[in-house]
């Protein structure tokens, strides 16, 4: 295992109400100096939930996206708020966005975005077992749900609105995972 440079000095260098960008001089072992900019993220970080409205039907929504200025489709996701586990944020968020609960909460991993220059960690949260239930969130509109197969996973693909990484790489993830865990139940039925 490589050892990690020495950070020498850290600053923020700007602060919004969404972003803290910090300026790093850091050392590393073979004595190079050189500076970095990082975006901190908070330390909760944020869920993205997988909600399986039966074993075939994943629910995705569509929601206004300000960095790329259009409507992505996509998974519900959220910031943890304070005092919540992922898995408790989980449920919240896809109450607020989704109108669903979840009796079956799994966090099955967690990932990053572009890690060499934001500090983000994104829990992922496969959510089973709906049930109907809306919580009032924090969205200035309300938000299309839309279900899709995931066996139709490639068609998706295709569609010009839905390009977020991070809600494709856990649909590809889930889709497997729920295939293994079928193929599991049936090797040990034989």
């Amino acid at each position: 295992m490589r050892k990690k440079p020495q950070i020498l000095n850290s600053q923020t260098i700007a602060r919004t109400r969404c972003f803290h960008i910090e300026q790093l001089d850091l050392e590393f072992s073979n004595g190079v100096t050189t500076c970095y900019e990082r975006l901190r993220s908070g330390s909760r970080g944020a869920v993205l939930v997988v909600p399986m409205l039966d074993a075939e039907t994943v629910l995705l929504i569509r929601e206004y996206a300000a960095g790329v200025h259009r409507y992505e489709l996509a998974l519900p996701k959220g910031r943890i708020e304070q005092d919540e586990t992922p898995v408790q944020a989980a449920n919240r968020e896809l109450m607020e966005e989704v109108g669903y609960g979840a009796n079956s909460l799994n966090h099955f991993t967690s990932v990053t975005i572009a890690p060499g220059y934001i500090g983000h960690v994104t829990h992922i949260v496969l959510a089973q077992d709906l049930y109907e239930q809306r919580e009032e969130g924090d969205e200035p509109e309300e938000i299309e749900v839309v279900p899709w197969k995931l066996d139709q996973l490639n068609e998706l693909l295709k569609q010009d609105d839905c390009t977020e990484a991070r809600s494709i790489a856990a649909l590809f993830m889930v889709r497997e995972l729920l295939q293994k865990n079928n193929k599991d139940r049936i090797y040990e039925k034989q």
